[in-house]
């Protein structure tokens, strides 16, 4: 709620409407009193704008009303967390120079206040569908990006700008304050890591996407929208639940499972999760409802992805092992820019071909960055199929991938008898014998 304070008493400003704010984007000069009315005015004749309203002068170019419509993605409500002129601020004319946006948000942003967002959306939904495409919020980590303009650097300057011309004797103090205002501001601005090794957390089911029968994407809501998961790439999380046993007793079911989204996408996680008949948590996962919770901890694994950490990947996965490897293959693709020239070849193995899991995302990556191929094996496939047939086998890796060498690593990831199969036929084909239990500088490592 916003409050005004001025010589005639406060009085609560009801929630501004897209129609304000349009209203208001397009005005060339608004007071305090406009955003404190909602159009038309309802209910308001016991309240009569005074002399001590602000008013705010905007400069600048006319920009369109629909720049300053909500993003689309859910239904969204916010209010404006709560602000008191103070005294200086209450008389004279503010003028802004920079950035003539709509007053609500900006107002609060001069002041160095963080607009509070109350989630009126609904908590999630259950959506059914073939393949799921997700447009990741990327977190950004630059001192030059919009976050950091739009936060920090503008409102300093507005305040250090502003006493500069209207109180130059407390400009000292403006400067200060500007620093103290801007730090807490970048603090905020910080993503807040959420896994703990030693404790088991809750998280929240927002959404179910369901990919097949057995088959679904379960996305998680973080505690704050810039909160991240904090997991290294490569390595996974311990999903633990109390389920009931046939004797009647409950026992706590730990399993480990590797998420398909990242720490570049804050406020939420993915997981891929294929059910089974005689599955513990993978069951306990199907059958939980949005708004209900999981309990996480992590990191875990032996397995942390730097980049260029070697020449070129040759990974094997098979079914939901596909989840670390996406995971991998994600991470270098975002690394071009930054100079990562590791060169991935990847062989996919499943039974039929709706049982390959996110293809069509694999496709795009693989269309998209000419350092990564994928290479499809079916145990039952169709007719037309023009792919590998069968079991993964030494001429598919003498084929399609990278002949062993100390800048080559391959990674394995699959259903047990499938991997112990593998690292035997690694082994023949000159890469080093793979240990039981892998560690981070085998040649051959499996998840």
């Amino acid at each position: 709620m916003l409050t005004t304070k001025n010589s005639e008493g406060s009085r609560p400003c009801p929630k501004t409407t897209n129609a304000v704010n349009r209203r208001i984007s397009r005005r060339r000069s608004v007071t305090l009193s406009e955003i404190c009315q909602k159009i038309p005015v309802k209910n308001s004749a016991n309240w009569t704008p005074g002399l001590g309203a602000p008013t705010f002068k905007m400069w600048g170019p006319a920009r369109p009303a629909n720049r300053f419509k909500p993003r689309q993605e859910k239904k969204r409500c916010g209010k404006i967390g709560p602000l008191a002129l103070p005294p200086p601020f209450r008389q004279p004319q503010l003028i802004f120079l920079l950035d003539p946006r709509p007053i609500p948000y900006f107002f609060s942003t001069f002041l160095g206040l963080d607009t509070s967002t109350s989630r009126c959306e609904e908590v999630g939904s259950i959506t059914t569908r073939n393949t799921k495409k997700t447009t990741a919020k990327m977190a950004d980590t630059s001192l030059l990006d919009r976050k950091y303009f739009d936060g920090i650097y503008i409102p300093a300057g507005l305040i250090v700008f502003g006493t500069a011309i209207l109180k130059s004797p407390w400009l000292p103090y403006a400067v200060a304050l500007a620093v103290l205002l801007g730090s807490l501001k970048f603090y905020r601005l910080q993503p807040k890591k959420f896994l703990k090794p030693d404790a088991f957390q809750e998280l929240v089911l927002k959404e179910k996407t369901i990919l097949s029968h057995n088959v679904a994407i379960y996305r998680f809501e973080l505690p704050q929208p810039n909160s991240i998961l904090g997991l290294p790439i490569g390595q996974h999380i311990s999903i633990g639940a109390h389920l009931p046993q046939p004797d009647g007793a409950s026992k706590e079911i730990v399993r480990s499972y590797t998420p398909v989204s990242g720490d570049h996408q804050p406020g939420y996680v993915d997981l891929l999760i294929k059910s089974y008949p005689q599955g513990n948590i993978s069951r306990h996962m199907a059958s939980l409802a949005v708004g209900q919770t999981i309990r996480v901890k992590g990191p875990k694994g032996a397995f942390v992805y730097t980049p260029n950490m070697v020449r070129h990947f040759g990974m094997i996965a098979g079914g939901t092992g596909i989840t670390p490897m996406l995971q991998v293959i994600r991470a270098i693709i975002r690394g071009r820019k930054a100079g990562d020239r590791t060169e991935v070849d990847l062989i996919f193995a499943n039974v039929t071909k709706e049982d390959i899991l996110l293809k069509e995302d694999l496709d795009a990556l693989a269309a998209e960055d000419k350092g990564f191929r994928v290479h499809y094996v079916l145990d039952k496939p169709p007719a037309d199929w023009q792919g590998g047939v069968g079991y993964v086998t030494a001429d598919m890796i003498n084929k399609w991938l990278p002949k062993a060498a100390d800048d080559v690593k391959i990674l394995l990831c699959g259903p047990p008898p499938m991997v112990s199969g593998l690292k035997k036929t690694t082994e023949s084909l000159g890469f080093k014998k793979a240990r039981p239990v892998s560690k981070l500088e085998d040649q051959v490592f499996a998840f």
